[in-house]
């Protein structure tokens, strides 16, 4: 009797071992079955990903090590889910979209959970902490490595800033080469690619990114051969000024990352996946993963297009005052904006006094209510840049007397950093300003992580290369063309472009030069046209003077007529690096862009993507034949296609095309 017990309690052992074993290891999939996660918490957290049966990320560790939660993970219970979501996406890419995932949250004895979806197009994971009781603690640090299986092509955008790497404006090309071969003494940001192409998958890639990040650091990167790992900045303790704008910066940080209180969330970590590069500039895992929106009345949000004054240098020219920071100046730019039907204008730096501080005292030469009181007479609006803690330091002061007066919204810039207390400020002033109806261009600032969705009056962010680079790049020192069909791949994954497009002095690759007063842009005009389709971009620049537009009063009026939120998007043709062809769709009517890199190119576009009954009414601005010397030269048709047409297309070296297709009723 006492043998028989004894086998009975070892089978029962063995039966309860084996189910615990087997919770520590749990082979997550996606909905269509193409991606799995191979998660094991035997020994921390580990996990590798696999798409297609192909081992993409070979071995992954997951870390956060926590003032109170020792590094016991003793597992408490595992909860697995499937769930499909629908999500409405004002001023996106698309006016809404659904989401499906298979997850599991693995919730530990010492209250942290560390949860993984795995998508049909992606992998997420997060930490998150419960039953805190709303204790206080820090974030020593994070520890996020990612082990690639071989030694894959990669696209990194490095910091610009060597002696602070943290500190920059997170506006960089990409370094283009293998991964043991990127650059191990720098540290690089977010969003970036790894090719992991080959025979059987010739275009497959990872995008790693994040997103919610709230009252947390954004996450570096920092290579070691064939692995990635992650890096953040710590808490600051003290800060100085730079003069000139009053910009704060740091000086010391403490010894941890964050600091925290009670229950709460972590950033997503993102591994988006596409088999095509035509996935690429459309996958919404960033926006998805977002907190939901906070602003309950979203009605007063008009995105929309934008007279500009800084690009061109405030350059107009055959008036009888002197162009500047005054008053008839930006009488002229409303009265453009007015002529043209351009809801907004940008008063850029120096209404203000910058040296000072004060964004709350104009300077002499700017009556601001007065500017405002015109503007309302010609259906214009005005926009206000500033620095972030310029704003924050009178946040509700400078809110509610703006907003009073009946300004639209600021453009706030130079952030230059993103800490916790950074991103704290961020969201401060998004909240804010959602409170007093202004809307927000983020310029100066961190790469989007999908508060555009928490706070839709957050119309566009930077951290791009931009256009503001023409004018002290030169073309053999950074390829503009090229990153014009690389970035949208792999930047506008995670958001909004500020690229600020719209140059009317366009110069080929032989002919570019910088010029700080009247820029070039490198490629052709339509490759600069093609920018206001390709990019996503709700509060989108005409960056150049009202008196180069004038003189193109048809091409101008073209401009002014394109929407800036669309309710469709989709990606006909591309390769990263190479060229891209996007369709936007707004009611009935659909928009096409293409732009090449230095290379011309002939295209065939399919036009199925049209609706198949019916004919569309179509204008086309396509690179005129002298394009390749003259890139200002360019031919306006019109024509009639249906769905049934394949249309032939020429792009110049660095050239491009647009189209808009209107249903004929």
């Amino acid at each position: 009797m006492f043998k028989r017990i004894i086998c009975l309690f070892f089978i029962l052992f063995t039966l309860v071992s084996s189910i615990y074993s087997k919770d520590k290891q749990l082979t997550l999939w996606s909905p269509d079955k193409g991606i799995s996660v191979n998660i094991n918490i035997e020994n921390g957290i580990q996990y590798s990903i696999d798409v297609d049966q192909k081992t993409i990320i070979k071995r992954c560790k997951a870390q956060l090590l926590s003032s109170i939660h020792n590094d016991n993970l003793e597992l408490k219970k595992i909860k697995q889910e499937s769930k499909t979501e629908h999500i409405e996406s004002p001023f996106y890419r698309t006016a809404s979209f659904d989401v499906s995932y298979n997850s599991a949250s693995f919730l530990f004895k010492n209250n942290l959970i560390v949860e993984f979806r795995v998508f049909n197009d992606g992998v997420a994971y997060r930490f998150l902490t419960r039953g805190m009781d709303g204790k206080a603690y820090l974030i020593q640090d994070e520890f996020a490595e990612y082990e690639f299986a071989e030694d894959f092509k990669s696209y990194i955008p490095y910091s610009t800033n060597p002696k602070k790497p943290e500190a920059m404006a997170f506006q960089a090309t990409y370094d283009v080469n293998s991964l043991s071969k990127q650059d191990s003494n720098n540290l690089s940001f977010l969003p970036l690619t790894i090719d992991c192409s080959d025979s059987t998958h010739p275009e497959l890639k990872i995008t790693l990114m994040e997103s919610d990040l709230e009252s947390y650091p954004g996450m570096f990167i920092k290579s070691d051969k064939t692995s990635l790992k992650g890096h953040f900045a710590k808490y600051p303790s003290k800060f100085e000024y730079y003069p000139w704008r009053v910009q704060k910066y740091v000086t010391a940080t403490e010894d941890y990352i964050a600091k925290c209180k009670g229950d709460r969330t972590f950033p997503w970590r993102i591994f988006a996946v596409s088999r095509h590069d035509t996935e690429m500039p459309v996958n919404n895992l960033v926006y998805a993963l977002a907190s939901p929106k906070r602003v309950n009345d979203i009605s007063w949000i008009k995105p929309g297009l934008v007279a500009w004054d800084w690009w061109n240098d405030w350059g107009i020219s055959g008036v009888d005052f002197k162009a500047g920071i005054n008053m008839p100046t930006y009488k002229h730019y409303i009265d453009f904006a007015s002529e043209y039907h351009l809801p907004y204008i940008i008063l850029d730096e120096g209404w203000y006094n910058p040296k000072s501080g004060d964004m709350l005292t104009t300077i002499d030469d700017i009556d601001l209510e007065e500017l405002v009181r015109y503007g309302k007479q010609k259906n214009v609006r005005i926009i206000l840049w500033t620095v972030f803690n310029v704003l924050d330091k009178d946040l509700e002061k400078a809110c509610e007397k703006y907003s009073s007066m009946g300004i639209a919204g600021f453009k706030v810039d130079f952030l230059d950093r993103d800490d916790q207390e950074a991103v704290d400020m961020i969201y401060r002033i998004a909240d804010v300003c959602a409170k007093h109806k202004l809307m927000l261009d983020y310029h100066g600032i961190y790469k989007p992580t999908g508060i555009n969705r928490t706070y839709p009056n957050i119309v566009n962010f930077e951290s791009v290369f931009g256009m503001e680079e023409a004018k002290w790049t030169k073309h053999d020192e950074k390829d503009m063309p090229l990153y014009d069909v690389t970035f949208p791949f792999i930047r506008m994954q995670s958001g909004f472009v500020d690229f600020t497009p719209g140059g009317m002095r366009n110069a080929t690759k032989s002919d570019f030069q910088p010029i700080y007063n009247n820029p070039l842009t490198m490629g052709t005009r339509c490759h600069q046209l093609a920018m206001y389709i390709v990019h996503d971009s709700p509060l989108t620049m005409l960056a150049d003077n009202p008196t180069s537009y004038r003189r193109e009063p048809e091409y101008t009026k073209f401009i002014s007529s394109l929407p800036t939120v669309f309710d469709e998007t989709k990606v006909l043709a591309g390769q990263m690096g190479e060229y891209i062809v996007t369709a936007r769709r707004k009611g009935t009517t659909w928009y096409v862009g293409g732009q090449t890199n230095w290379n011309a190119r002939d295209l065939t576009i399919d036009m199925s993507f049209l609706p198949s009954s019916g004919s569309f009414h179509t204008i086309i601005y396509r690179d005129g034949i002298n394009a390749d010397k003259n890139a200002c030269d360019y031919l306006k048709e019109t024509a009639t296609y249906s769905s049934a047409d394949k249309i032939s297309l020429h792009m110049a070296s660095g050239g491009g095309f647009v189209m808009q297709l209107s249903e004929k009723k």
